[in-house]
């Protein structure tokens, strides 16, 4: 019984490479890979869509929870995007909140799949 309480802590696998096609402005989505890589708790990688990669800061793994930033500068406005996530199989179920800057919606939900 004890074994399986650890085994239900233990950090989902999310290392590798994840898309998602995530909304923005007017309805419009935007495809967007997520390339992880984590090591215990600690999350690294890059976000990459149309306008470059992005390296992730923060980025945290608690169970089949996942959490990270992205800071962004885009037309002189700087903001952070706060990613939060719910890893199941092979599907992780975000939400992103922005923070800062004067464009896009301030929260958005949208689902990435592991390539």
């Amino acid at each position: 019984m004890m074994m399986l309480g650890a085994l239900s802590l233990a950090a989902a696998d999310v290392s590798g490479t994840w898309v998602a096609q995530v909304p923005g402005r007017d309805g419009n989505t935007m495809e967007t890979t997520f390339n992880f890589k984590a090591s215990g708790e600690t999350l690294t990688g890059t976000m990459s869509n149309q306008y470059g990669d992005r390296e992730i800061s923060d980025g945290k793994v608690t169970g089949d929870d996942v959490s990270f930033n992205v800071h962004i500068e885009f037309g002189g406005n700087q903001m952070t995007l706060a990613f939060t996530g719910k890893v199941t199989g092979s599907e992780i179920k975000f939400k992103r909140e922005r923070k800062g800057g004067e464009m896009g919606p301030a929260s958005v939900e949208f689902v990435a799949k592991k390539k």
